[in-house]
């Protein structure tokens, strides 16, 4: 690669000035028009960095001093921030990291969709931006003959043992110590993804906010696990609420978490949780948000940018397990929801059933091709609600729903990248974007969640 008209060095120092942030929450500082990315850095500051990596447009660079530091700069509360994986803005106040989310939104809506007058609100944060997740899955393994159960290092495999963790629930430090406990007490082997040898795999806690339920998973690669009845007495003694011990077996050499095979050890196959009114059942292989504090505020926003009045038919694309279907239901005269994987669809009739929701009905198969089905058979929607995966809905949907020129469309977002390349899309089909609401459903990461409010230009024109 020619790097000649390249104007830095590797292995050189620079004073550098942050000028902005990438999508990664990491700073981006320019020399001479040339961009380097700089993990650890935040926007307004001054740093001294040393360039790790140089390609012909942009390069990494290290952190060496901040010589000038910018006003949202904290020190992260949790000792191994720098070297675990799973927050990257820690080092950002809350307030920073609600202001990063939002620009972060407004820098996509303007520079991928190219979209003008769009209203931007602030980030919808949390009381408390810690302790949030109802659900932590941690690899067990051995480093030095000593037994560690943790997360993964950045951008490896290498387990950085934990003793606390500040955005899980309290419940999961205390499992951790049990287990740790007891395998050191018998010995017991864990997995070594190297040489596909040992036993346990992964320790799982889920919790039901509102109910205080608490499901323990072993995750092992066979069923003949030593000394279990030790592990379960231990839980059930020092855990209060405890609904829940399983045994999850995985076979296969993968990095999938669970295998298909759960084994009961003690209480029940499930635990139970609300989001709003209504009541789910949670297995240790189902889908349920990670926040539920905040899918109750994201969902809310939902419904309140499809603006039912009880006479409206909806269709939720990319359904799930049919949460925000349920809470559509609600307000709307019938909700159809569709979904590809079929065991989200037995779970959603089966949310459904359970709270006596009787105005919805579940389809498997793929968005794209249902949606267009069920509007050539006559079905037309007032209000269409999308909410895809990462990648964002295939161009196909978004001209069949334009096509059947719903009042609204009420897209929910899990990467603004995305989102702003499908509303530019909608736009050229007669749809814009009123507004859009960031919802920080992650505090501590660079991930931030949007309901964007898309009305038909026509229909509302006449």
């Amino acid at each position: 690669m020619n790097l000649k008209n390249v104007p830095v060095e590797k292995n050189k120092d620079y004073i550098v000035n942050i000028t902005g942030m990438g999508f990664q929450g990491e700073g981006v500082g320019k020399i001479d028009d040339y961009t380097l990315f700089i993990e650890g850095a935040i926007e307004g500051e001054e740093a001294k960095v040393k360039v790790v990596k140089a390609q012909k447009n942009y390069g990494f660079g290290k952190l060496l001093e901040v010589t000038k530091s910018s006003k949202f700069r904290v020190e992260p509360i949790c000792p191994v921030f720098k070297r675990c994986g799973g927050c990257q803005i820690q080092h950002i106040s809350y307030e920073g990291q609600l202001d990063f989310k939002k620009k972060r939104v407004m820098d996509c809506i303007e520079r991928i969709g190219k979209l003008e007058g769009v209203l931007i609100h602030d980030t919808l944060g949390m009381q408390n931006p810690y302790r949030y997740r109802n659900k932590v899955q941690l690899p067990i393994g051995e480093i030095n003959k000593e037994v560690v159960i943790g997360f993964y290092a950045q951008r490896s495999h290498d387990i950085i043992d934990i003793d606390t963790c500040y955005i899980q629930d309290e419940v999961a430090d205390k499992v951790v110590h049990i287990t740790k406990e007891w395998i050191n007490k018998y010995k017991i082997s864990t997995y070594n993804e190297e040489t596909k040898k040992g036993l346990l795999r992964h320790i799982m806690i889920r919790k039901g906010f509102k109910t205080g339920d608490i499901m323990v998973v072993l995750v092992s690669k066979d069923k003949n696990v030593p000394n279990l009845n030790y592990f379960i007495e231990k839980i059930k003694d020092e855990i209060d609420n405890v609904k829940s011990i399983v045994l999850n077996i995985n076979p296969k050499d993968t990095n999938v978490i669970l295998g298909e095979e759960c084994i009961v050890l003690y209480g029940e196959d499930h635990i139970k949780d609300y989001i709003g009114n209504f009541r789910f059942n949670i297995s240790p292989l189902s889908f349920f948000q990670v926040n539920p504090v905040q899918t109750e505020v994201l969902y809310n926003k939902a419904l309140e940018y499809a603006d039912l009045t009880g006479e409206e038919v909806v269709f939720d694309a990319y359904c799930g397990t049919g949460t925000i279907s349920l809470f559509l239901a609600q307000k709307a005269k019938k909700v159809y929801g569709v979904e590809i994987v079929p065991q989200a669809i037995e779970n959603a009739k089966e949310n459904a059933k359970q709270n006596n929701v009787e105005n919805v009905e579940f389809i498997v198969g793929e968005s794209e091709t249902v949606i267009p089905k069920l509007i050539e058979e006559g079905i037309k929607a007032d209000v269409i609600v999308v909410d895809p995966p990462r990648k964002g809905c295939e161009k196909s949907l978004l001209e069949a729903i334009a096509k059947s020129s719903p009042k609204r469309i009420v897209y929910v977002s899990c990467d603004p990248a995305t989102l702003a390349r499908d509303l530019a899309i909608l736009d050229e089909l007669g749809y814009k974007t009123k507004e859009v609401q960031p919802v920080d459903m992650f505090p501590q990461t660079a991930h931030v969640e949007c309901v964007a409010l898309i009305e038909n230009y026509h229909l509302n024109h006449i």
